[in-house]
């Protein structure tokens, strides 16, 4: 898979043409389109980024993510040109990776583009036709990890978790003693450096793990916090359960 086919969903087209010129001039394949009903039909097993407007007409941004992420784990990258956190929020709930507000700059959106690709390229660096090795397992209660094939079990089950998530709950497993701040999550599992709006992103991604692997969400046994420390492995994780 092309790791760095990149598709553009944004209707201003001044905002598009800039966008592809930058990206291009930097090695990337480009693909464009105006609106979210052209971006789902161009979305395929190549694309690697997705650069997406919220504010769009007929099918919103917030409503073409849903979609996305109904068929593919592919990275999306918001646009927006609302300042609100409840509307960084939303897209991040919805299934996005991460968020810029307009205006933006060209230098700041590359960055943002190649940490995603970059973070992408870790999460699907083993190559199952590659190596015949047996896979390694990391185990604790309910959750098996097999670190191989970045595959997530729970209670049995295997879990569809995004590479963000699947990131932060692999660092919390390796390390079931440990509390980790915001801030440590954030800059581990991103790897970037951490400012006062990453918090909500790392919650919200938090949340969204959560609903995925917790038999109530609403009271968290894996993934507990640690009032005014951060997050940690819950103690009951310890305690082997019937698959």
């Amino acid at each position: 898979m092309e790791r760095g086919n990149i598709l553009i969903i944004e209707d201003d087209e001044a905002i598009r043409e800039g966008v592809r010129i930058l990206l291009e001039g930097d090695g990337f394949l480009v693909q464009e389109a105006e609106n979210g009903a052209l971006g789902l039909e161009k979305l395929s097993d190549a694309t690697g980024l997705v650069i997406l407007d919220i504010m769009m007409p007929g099918i919103s941004g917030i409503k073409t993510c849903e979609e996305i992420r109904k068929k593919s784990k592919v990275p999306v990258l918001f646009l927006t040109a609302k300042g609100q956190e409840s509307d960084k929020l939303l897209g991040l709930t919805v299934g996005g990776d991460d968020y810029l507000v307009k205006p933006f700059s060209y230098a700041e959106l590359l960055a943002r583009v190649k940490a995603l690709l970059r973070r992408r390229n870790v999460y699907d660096k083993a190559d199952p036709e590659k190596s015949d090795e047996v896979p390694q397992w990391l185990e604790r209660g309910c959750i098996r990890i097999n670190t191989k094939y970045n595959q997530v079990f729970v209670r049995g089950a295997q879990a569809d978790l995004t590479e963000m998530e699947y990131g932060l709950l692999l660092l919390m497993m390796k390390y079931p003693q440990k509390i980790f701040s915001v801030k440590n999550l954030y800059e581990s599992v991103w790897g970037e450096p951490f400012i006062y709006t990453s918090g909500n992103t790392v919650m919200v991604h938090i949340r969204r793990l959560r609903k995925k692997i917790e038999e109530n969400p609403q009271a968290p046994r894996i993934i507990v916090n640690v009032w005014g420390k951060g997050y940690r492995l819950g103690e009951s994780i310890g305690v082997p359960c019937d698959i």
